[in-house]
């Protein structure tokens, strides 16, 4: 439902829209054969900046219930990369906060407990948080104890006084799935130790205008964050941005935040806030262009496979990711110039795209059918992808990479 336009964080009404993507359907509701017929909910997809503390956020709040527990099919452990980041994370982590079996670590968003998991290997106590059933259920089954519920104060509460306070949080691209900001980083707040550290990821909202990310907007993600804006949101809560770490090849480009509850800021932080400022990304004239660059960019995308199509090439997809669901929705793009979509998540495998209700099937249809091209979807995966796809490629297949700019590999 549309919301009072007030900033997510600091609730001033000072939102400034400047992309609008149309009316789409939720990106992770995939959709049963069976029930191809019946209506799918389309939801505006609108998006601001805040004048006052320069947050971007969508304007459209989705129950997060139907976004997470009735229709979310994302689990972690089917890409082989984040595994592997992952487990550097927690084993550096390991050593660098010298963490052993009276250490506790928290997870929020823990999914199928991918990462959880090399911390208990260690012996060193771990608790997740996922409201989503599926991938809740799935941990357990690796032995991850999880909290099937919605993070905030109240669990935070009850979390603190069952375990005591964490000597870890961490929150990987679940920050921009919160509607409620302030009450996810107040109970953060009141869970971590005096001298704990919290860690979050999610991408990184220059990177997103730069390259030109839009297909990385979606329901599910509420707000897209800078340092500026994470530095302001959690300073409200009383704790500080220390030190920024930079991924360039993760989604796009992803941030990780060190967070504590004492100040001790970092030169590297100290230089991101700074070259923000420069940069202007604290001012609505940084984002006031950028629907005119994805105009471009779909003219392009949509007038290429068109093309391709009409000089009789057959056409694939690669990824039924919720970038995907947007990139197809938006551009119009259905079963008249793609054929089927594949992906390795076999939950997702047997379903159609939303909106454009493209079938999806396993990895294995591009070399049982041998399309001319593939799009490729998950971008922010494409080594691991042109890596695991080499025989595809080998047999003359091409990919199309459809940001920055479309791009055939």
């Amino acid at each position: 439902m549309s919301r009072e336009l007030k900033c997510r964080s600091c609730g001033e009404p000072a939102l400034r829209p400047f992309l609008s993507l149309g009316n789409t359907p939720l990106a992770d509701a995939l959709v049963l054969p069976e029930r191809v017929d019946e209506p799918e909910g389309r939801f505006p997809l609108d998006v601001a900046f805040c004048t006052g503390c320069s947050l971007v956020q969508i304007l459209e709040e989705v129950p997060p219930e139907q976004l997470f527990v009735d229709n979310y099919l994302y689990f972690s452990s089917f890409s082989d990369e984040l595994l592997r980041h992952s487990r550097e994370h927690a084993l550096g982590l390991i050593d660098q906060r010298e963490l052993g079996p009276e250490s506790l670590v928290v997870e929020l968003a823990s999914n199928d407990g991918y990462l959880l998991r090399n911390f208990a290997d260690k012996g060193i106590a771990v608790a997740g948080v996922d409201p989503a059933p599926d991938q809740a259920e799935a941990a357990e089954a690796a032995g991850i104890p999880t909290i099937k519920e919605f993070f905030g104060p109240e669990l935070a509460r009850r979390m603190r006084a069952d375990l005591g306070p964490a000597d870890v949080i961490i929150a990987n691209n679940v920050m921009a799935h919160v509607p409620d900001l302030n009450g996810f980083v107040e109970g953060m707040s009141l869970l971590i130790a005096d001298d704990g550290l919290i860690t979050v990821e999610n991408p990184y909202v220059r990177e997103l205008i730069r390259h030109c990310e839009f297909d990385t907007i979606y329901h599910e993600h509420f707000c897209y964050f800078s340092c500026t804006a994470v530095d302001a949101l959690v300073r409200r809560h009383g704790l500080f941005l220390n030190h920024v770490e930079f991924f360039p090849d993760l989604h796009g480009g992803t941030l990780r935040w060190h967070i504590g509850p004492r100040e001790d800021v970092s030169d590297v932080a100290a230089q991101y806030l700074d070259q923000e400022r420069r940069d202007g990304l604290d001012t609505f004239e940084y984002f006031a262009a950028f629907a005119e660059r994805v105009d471009r960019i779909r003219a392009g995308l949509v007038d290429q496979l068109r093309q391709l199509r009409g000089d009789g090439a057959t056409i694939a997809a690669y990824g039924a990711a919720a970038k995907g669901s947007t990139l197809l929705n938006y551009m119009g793009i259905g079963t008249d110039l793609v054929d089927f979509v594949v992906d390795r998540n076999v939950h997702k495998q047997g379903r159609l795209m939303p909106g454009v209700h493209i079938p999806v099937r396993d990895t294995s249809a591009l070399l049982e059918e041998q399309p001319d091209y593939v799009l490729m979807l998950a971008w922010n995966f494409k080594d691991e992808i042109l890596s695991q796809q080499a025989e595809y490629r080998r047999r003359g297949g091409k990919f199309i990479v459809p940001i920055p700019n479309p791009e055939i590999l």
